[in-house]
């Protein structure tokens, strides 16, 4: 398992290379698309071999300014992509005083380990989910719903913020958050084409054509609309696969990685169980979903599901770490207080209704004239005897 875990951490830093050059790739491919529609549509019909020529050399004339672009783009993620996430889910940052429970589970989990804590993140939301993001030790913050910390117990919710500490240590949030930055960059690309193509109004520069050339000839253009379609589609169709091909081995290794921390893997069971079906994030994009504990939204035949079944990650945890699984549980309704609350609450409300009566004894300390009550017996002679009825010593 550590030779495992070993190979996959430094799998990560090497498909995180792998990723950002594919970016560049697949921008210069949406470019080259780009491209053959402008000659299409501004320049007017003829020979695809004509278009693809122009198109190419439109498309090298623009390199630079796409790779500038492109850049900046990564920069502004590298830089404000927690301020994105935080303002799709309104995550908040919370201190040891607002949120005390949470505050010193993840604490604890960090001291334990040596690791560097995270920023701590709450949503006011009544789904149960978490995710961690960030790109270095500076930016990484852990963040979890209400709902989550109303339901679990302190076991189970330190199960879940050890399964986020180890996406963090295996290099999976960086690796997610690159292939976030590839997913809107090339969404990008795609709607400015798409506008362009059906609504005008941006021409690529340079190397541009008269009417009158004698050798562009005719029927090219219906072909090189096709061309450019399937480039389109396979640039994005590319950029989702590098998304989905993130391998769904890092959820079972950060669920080994939670009980690896907290040594407890009935927890962890629990707190699936507990997850299963309730995660879904209202407003939140399929980027964020995807960087959950659990995502509900699973695409078609499970095939482009980004998290394996719960039932499954369960399976392993018994299988390896044996644990036991409790089956699906029924949770109360948003906003009804769980056993623990519940609990908690009727512990207060005992608390308050003895602070409510005034203490009165059984009986008075002393009876005024000697009667109604049995005067004590005398004591043996010898030491007085100390407390707990154990004789003094001399």
């Amino acid at each position: 398992m550590a030779y495992g875990l070993y190979s996959h951490i430094q799998s990560n830093r090497r498909r995180s290379v792998v990723l950002l050059i594919g970016l560049f790739l697949l921008v210069y491919l949406m470019t080259l698309a780009g491209a053959l529609v402008a000659e299409v549509v501004f320049g007017g019909d003829a020979r695809l071999d004509f278009l693809i020529n122009a198109a190419l050399r439109r498309t090298l004339y623009s390199l630079p300014w796409v790779t500038i672009g492109t850049l900046l783009w990564i920069f502004i993620a590298y830089k404000f992509h927690q301020s994105m996430i935080d303002a799709i889910t309104g995550g908040q940052d919370v201190t040891r005083q607002e949120e005390p429970r949470l505050y010193n589970l993840l604490e604890n989990l960090c001291i334990s380990r040596g690791i560097t804590m995270p920023k701590l993140k709450v949503m006011e939301d009544s789904a149960l989910n978490a995710f961690a993001s960030g790109l270095n030790e500076k930016q990484y913050s852990v963040t979890v719903t209400r709902g989550l910390l109303d339901n679990l117990n302190d076991q189970e919710l330190e199960a879940v913020l050890g399964h986020e500490l180890t996406h963090i240590r295996n290099g999976d949030v960086r690796m997610l958050v690159i292939a976030v930055i590839i997913a809107g960059v090339i969404g990008f690309f795609a709607e400015l084409l798409f506008r362009m193509f059906f609504q005008g109004g941006w021409r690529f520069g340079g190397g541009g054509r008269s009417s009158g050339d004698s050798d562009r000839g005719k029927g090219g253009g219906g072909p090189a609309i096709i061309i450019a379609v399937v480039l389109v589609a396979a640039a994005w169709l590319l950029s989702t696969a590098i998304r989905f091909a993130l391998s769904r081995r890092r959820e079972y290794l950060a669920d080994a990685g939670a009980v690896e921390l907290t040594k407890n893997p009935d927890a962890m069971i629990m707190a699936l169980r507990k997850i299963e079906s309730r995660g879904e994030l209202e407003g939140a994009t399929s980027a964020v979903m995807e960087m959950c504990v659990d995502n509900p939204r699973e695409g078609f035949a499970d095939l482009f599901a980004t998290h394996p079944p719960i039932e499954s990650r369960i399976k392993a945890l018994i299988e390896f770490a044996g644990g036991h699984d409790p089956g699906p549980l029924d949770l109360p309704p948003p906003g009804e207080p769980n056993e623990r609350d519940q609990q908690a609450i009727d512990e207060s409300a005992d608390a308050g209704a003895r602070q409510d009566k005034p203490f009165l004894p059984a009986e008075p300390p002393v009876v005024l004239g000697g009667g109604g009550r049995t005067q004590p017996e005398p004591l043996a002679p010898g030491p007085l005897p100390g407390p707990w009825g154990i004789p003094r010593r001399d």
